[in-house]
């Protein structure tokens, strides 16, 4: 299988997995995390490729808070064609988020359906 995420700069990785900055940002400093090894959905890792990437959220997380000092983070990952996955390398997106970037943040993740975040 072929993946876009081949030949990319990486900003960090480990054994198993390693990240780089999202081609496509949703905000500054929008980072993927994916595997080493290419499979479709992150429910295909291994138990240590799985946990190596999580391990790279915190990473991540910390490295871009050095960097772009973001006020939160949003952590999401689309598995499925149904869940708007569109490439099929398993990865993960560390999505940092800024005060103001949206007027009414609340919900979060539960946006992508709209109307589901206002509870």
């Amino acid at each position: 299988m072929s993946s876009p995420f081949l030949n990319v700069e990486k900003i960090v990785e480990n054994e198993f997995a390693y990240a780089f900055y999202d081609g496509f940002p949703v905000s500054k400093g929008h980072t993927l995390i994916v595997p080493k090894r290419v499979v479709p959905e992150i429910f295909d890792l291994s138990d240590e490729e799985y946990r190596a990437c999580f391990d790279l959220v915190k990473e991540v997380k910390d490295y871009l808070k050095k960097k772009y000092n973001p006020d939160g983070f949003n952590i999401g990952v689309n598995n499925g064609e149904d869940a708007g996955q569109s490439v099929f390398h398993a990865h993960t997106h560390v999505i940092p988020r800024y005060k103001g970037d949206d007027p009414n943040p609340r919900g979060g993740v539960r946006n992508i359906i709209p109307g589901k975040g206002d509870y």
